[in-house]
């Protein structure tokens, strides 16, 4: 039982303003960065995860990662030592937050007068539903390539740009089926895909600002609201009115 109580380690929380930024920085353990609320973006050299309430994002040891707070965020934290790893994952990952996870992790943070025995049960709690979660594929990727930095930059300066591949790449100077094919190759994903992931990730920290949905479709790129909402759901399980509801 002693090995176990000294897996999880220093849980923390900080109140983080809305835009407030953690600057790079890496640890020599594990954490479990969950927003109690509001919108927590984590980015790192490979890509950028937008985080809700009702997800995590586990961040191994040793990568390097930087943290924004959209509307006033609560974030909570769970470290754990670098021999467990319940999720396998050696880059950072995102999964959902049950409610039977959320409270414990709101217990083991919230800096109550709990009894060492008590802080052993809940962190098995918490290895529990760290094993049985699913990782969930909401990274938005960085690529490397000029060309594709700098398209995927005025993109992300205005998301509701609705212009083709084709277009964007007389911009920055590259043929359309060279970009799709570098999109494939250095993120895994197609253009469509990822000009998704990014809306969705915009229209995130959109409502962590109270903007209504409608308006926040239309500033994503959405054709209508119902297409938002259903994209929206697709991704994060509810839709944008209970998520903000909520």
């Amino acid at each position: 039982m002693s090995v176990i109580r000294r897996t999880l380690v220093s849980p923390t929380i900080r109140p983080l303003a809305h835009r407030e930024r953690i600057e790079w920085h890496d640890h020599a353990v594990h954490q479990l960065a969950y927003p109690l609320r509001g919108v927590l973006e984590v980015s790192t050299s490979h890509g950028a995860w937008v985080v809700p309430p009702n997800r995590a994002v586990w961040i191994p040891a040793g990568v390097a990662h930087s943290h924004r707070a959209h509307g006033p965020t609560e974030l909570r934290s769970l470290i754990f030592d670098v021999p467990v790893n319940p999720l396998a994952a050696s880059s950072p990952t995102v999964l959902a937050v049950s409610p039977l996870l959320r409270e414990v992790i709101r217990a083991l943070s919230g800096g109550g007068a709990l009894t060492e025995e008590h802080r052993y049960h809940l962190s098995r709690v918490v290895l529990c539903e760290l094993r049985a979660v699913e990782a969930l594929p909401l990274c938005l990727p960085a690529p490397s390539d000029p060309r594709l930095v700098a398209l995927c930059d005025a993109l992300a300066l205005d998301p509701a740009d609705s212009r083709t591949l084709r277009e964007l790449g007389r911009q920055v100077g590259a043929a359309e089926r060279t970009l799709s094919r570098l999109f494939r190759e250095q993120t895994g994903i197609t253009f469509p895909q990822w000009r998704g992931q990014l809306r969705l990730h915009h229209a995130l920290k959109l409502l962590a600002t109270g903007l209504p949905v409608t308006r926040v479709a239309a500033d994503c790129g959405y054709r209508s609201p119902s297409a938002f909402i259903e994209a929206f759901r697709a991704s994060y399980g509810t839709t944008p009115g209970r998520y903000l509801a909520s």
